[in-house]
């Protein structure tokens, strides 16, 4: 399968099967994520995680402050992550300028050889008390795919089910999803795309839940089973299983 942008769409998640896209912010383990209609994340985890290029977001902040939803005169801290400040997206020129700073990453992974991205955080407007709207994050996400495919590569979202219908019509090409079986949230991708590459965790869906989701032919295309801090190989509390292996 191929993405828009003539690039193949993943059709599995291999060894370390989570990674960032150009717009992740550094941090370990997996990333908490709304409750469908809108309500608090399920946890907040901090743990090791994979190795990301570090991009400080208070150096950030202080290039780019009138790019932040300003609460009190204060940059809005994203909820359980407070060395992450939400973008505000809710004006055109804010998007333009946004997609300014994401572009080069997003055409960098292409020259790095990469076939596709992920946008993570696209559900950032449930937790930005009220400032951005679900239409202004389409619309930036719209920009994204555009990008994306210029630069031949496919693009994914991350998370944020409700939305899977109106971003596939924006260009997306598969979604990368975690615990949408723990969640009952796979059917809202895999309706709306041919590729999902779904991850579970030890301490949600556990081994014998895994073993009876990959059995079903419902599933998505692709399910792999994690530890939730998402460690290395070499740590005892590594733990990585697929269906069929």
């Amino acid at each position: 399968m191929r993405g828009g942008g003539g690039r193949p769409v993943p059709e599995a998640l291999d060894a370390e099967p989570v990674g960032g896209g150009p717009v992740d912010r550094p941090r370990g383990g997996r990333r908490p994520r709304a409750r469908r209609g809108g309500g608090r994340p399920r946890r907040h985890r901090r743990g090791r995680g994979r190795r990301r290029r570090r991009r400080d977001p208070v150096v950030s902040g202080r290039r780019h402050p009138d790019l932040l939803i300003q609460v009190d005169g204060e940059p809005l801290v994203d909820p359980g992550w407070p060395d992450e400040y939400l973008f505000d997206t809710s004006t055109a020129e804010n998007r333009r300028r946004l997609a300014a700073i994401v572009g080069p990453w997003i055409e960098g992974c292409r020259e790095s050889g990469y076939d596709g991205v992920e946008i993570d955080n696209l559900d950032a407007f449930l937790r930005s008390e009220g400032a951005t709207t679900a239409s202004d994050n389409l619309a930036l996400a719209e920009e994204y795919a555009r990008i994306a495919h210029d630069a031949g590569l496919a693009i994914a979202q991350k998370n944020t089910p409700d939305l899977s219908a109106e971003l596939r019509a924006a260009g997306y090409d598969f979604a990368v999803a975690e615990s949408c079986r723990e969640f009952d949230e796979c059917a809202a991708y895999t309706e709306v795309y041919a590729t999902v590459l779904d991850i579970e965790y030890t301490d949600e869906l556990g081994a014998g839940g895994f073993d009876d989701s990959c059995a079903d032919p419902a599933r998505p295309s692709s399910m792999i089973l994690r530890d939730p801090e998402l460690v290395t190989p070499e740590d005892a509390a590594y733990r990585y299983a697929s269906c069929g292996r």
